[in-house]
């Protein structure tokens, strides 16, 4: 089984570039052993609560948070390429969407 654990650094974002994924701090995804998490990019952050299928190479989430102060929430989904890279969707309820890439940092 593999695992998602760890730091996964966002190195592309469909709806959003990278000037404006990492205008706070380096966009990232976090994924901890007990099934939460935490993101940041942009003016966006949450807290993850997820789960594996596919023999832990598919990540599916929900997620509570904010965008510019304003509470928002939505859901997504990361396919493991690798050990180290993963692709998926990023969604906000009622609003925008976003295909992402991501690569697991040491």
């Amino acid at each position: 089984m593999t695992t998602p654990i760890g730091r996964w650094r966002i190195t592309w974002m469909e709806t959003w570039d990278q000037d404006f994924v990492d205008l706070i701090e380096p966009g990232h995804f976090r994924f901890d052993d007990n099934g939460l998490g935490y993101f940041i990019f942009g003016a966006v952050e949450g807290q993850l609560d997820y789960r594996l299928s596919e023999g832990g190479k598919r990540i599916d989430f929900s997620w509570s948070g904010n965008d510019e102060g304003d509470e928002k929430s939505g859901r997504g989904w990361f396919k493991l390429s690798s050990s180290r890279t993963a692709k998926g969707c990023f969604f906000i309820h009622c609003g925008d969407e976003s295909a992402v890439e991501v690569e697991l940092q040491t």
